[in-house]
C-alpha cells in the first residue's frame, strides 16, 4: 500500500499501486514538491496500547 501526503502532512490517496498515486498527484496538479509518497506496511503488527482515562485526579482538572 502506498499513501500519498500533501505538504502539510494530511494523507490525501491510498492505493495498492504506486502509479495509481502518482496519477491523483497529476490530476489535482500537485507538483512533486507538494506531495510525499510513502510506502505503508501491508504487515502491520497491532501494538497494544495503555492509556489511563482516569479524570479524577484533582491536579489536572480545571
Amino acid at each position: 500500500m502506498y499513501g500519498l501526503y500533501d505538504k502539510e502532512g494530511i494523507l490525501r490517496f491510498v492505493d495498492s499501486d504506486k502509479d495509481a498515486c502518482i496519477a491523483y498527484a497529476e490530476l489535482f496538479e500537485l507538483g512533486s514538491t507538494s506531495y510525499c509518497l510513502m510506502d505503508l506496511a501491508n504487515d502491520s503488527e497491532k501494538v497494544e496500547i495503555n492509556t489511563n482515562l482516569d479524570q479524577s485526579l484533582g491536579v489536572y482538572n480545571n
